[in-house]
């Protein structure tokens, strides 16, 4: 087989997601079952561009571990590198819904997470080289054995950093870490390997201790990153390419749950650096996919299509963008 476009290593688990809007957990009556987990889901974005996709990740032996596996087959993600891990269960997270802008997460991820037990010495390195998008996240940074696999994924590709494009969610989560500080450590540890860094204003704060979009972008190319991604939410998103900065506006959308928009932003920033965009179409591209999925109650479940985000950017002649 050829090799992925896209190959995406972090978080996996289950997204139990209310089915009423605006009531606490304890009052909720029905859920509705979802993949989760921020890599995962980045995966699932990209494979709806038809973009060849696989995730490396582990989850729990059990049934929730087993949906996993379906979910990602039915998705076309490959899911060769997802292993279980006896005796740890498959992570379940659950949410609150108070829109516009209050979605309250509890993760259950105890005694430990699989997908931190991920181990150097098991990774496909080969594949890992030759991917299109090698996409990381901060939180994989967190504990080990996945902090020194995921330092040694990204040594795996430094040789080609140039041809390749290498991205490093920030992803910042507090309680997951032990500081902020410590998170900063390990992000600045990784940072000069990868191409692309993508965050949102905090998780900016956390890596250079930058909060300006603009000093923050620079504080990013400092530690080698080609391209800065600082998300900003209601105030859009600014990239920088070390030469020019662009700024994008947001999307106009009612809010039902925006905890899949970053994802699925992600998804779509890979697909336009794949297909070789200038920055700025890259950017309106992937906010207008965030947009969409801010807009629907689910995250994997909820990523759109070429087709429905063209739509919604059709301002004039539409361009195509499954280039």
């Amino acid at each position: 087989m050829s090799a992925f476009e896209v190959l995406t290593m972090g978080r996996v688990g289950v997204d139990l997601y209310p089915q009423q809007a605006g009531v606490h957990l304890e009052d909720v009556e029905t859920f509705a079952k979802y993949l989760g987990g921020s890599a995962t889901n980045v995966a699932v974005a990209a494979a709806r561009y038809q973009r060849r996709t696989a995730v490396i990740t582990r989850t729990g032996d059990d049934p929730f571990g087993r949906f996993v596996h379906q979910a990602l087959k039915g998705y076309g993600i490959d899911d060769r590198f997802v292993s279980s891990v006896p005796g740890l269960p498959t992570p379940v997270t659950f949410c609150e819904i108070f829109p516009p802008d209050d979605f309250p997460l509890y993760f259950y991820r105890w005694p430990k997470a699989p997908d931190l037990q991920i181990y150097a010495e098991e990774l496909d390195y080969d594949a890992i080289r030759a991917a299109g998008v090698f996409w990381v996240t901060g939180t994989g940074l967190c504990d080990e054995p996945s902090r020194t696999a995921t330092l040694a994924a990204l040594e795996a590709r430094k040789a080609r950093k140039k041809q390749a494009i290498t991205v490093l969610d920030l992803d910042y989560r507090p309680m997951f870490w032990e500081s902020r500080e410590q998170a900063r450590s390990w992000i600045q540890r990784a940072l000069p390997y990868v191409t692309v860094a993508v965050g949102n204003l905090d998780e900016c704060d956390t890596a250079v201790g930058e909060r300006e979009p603009l000093k923050a972008a620079q504080a990013l190319h400092d530690f080698g990153v080609s391209l800065a991604v600082v998300k900003q939410g209601p105030k859009g998103v600014l990239a920088h390419d070390r030469t020019t900065a662009v700024e994008v506006p947001p999307v106009p959308v009612n809010v039902l749950n925006g905890l899949g928009a970053g994802d699925a932003f992600g998804g779509a920033l890979c697909h336009g650096l794949l297909a070789g965009w200038d920055v700025e179409r890259v950017m309106r591209f992937a906010n207008a996919a965030g947009a969409i999925v801010a807009g629907r109650l689910a995250c994997s479940d909820a990523m759109p299509t070429a087709a429905e985000v063209a739509e919604l950017l059709a301002e004039g002649p539409r361009e195509d963008i499954h280039a």
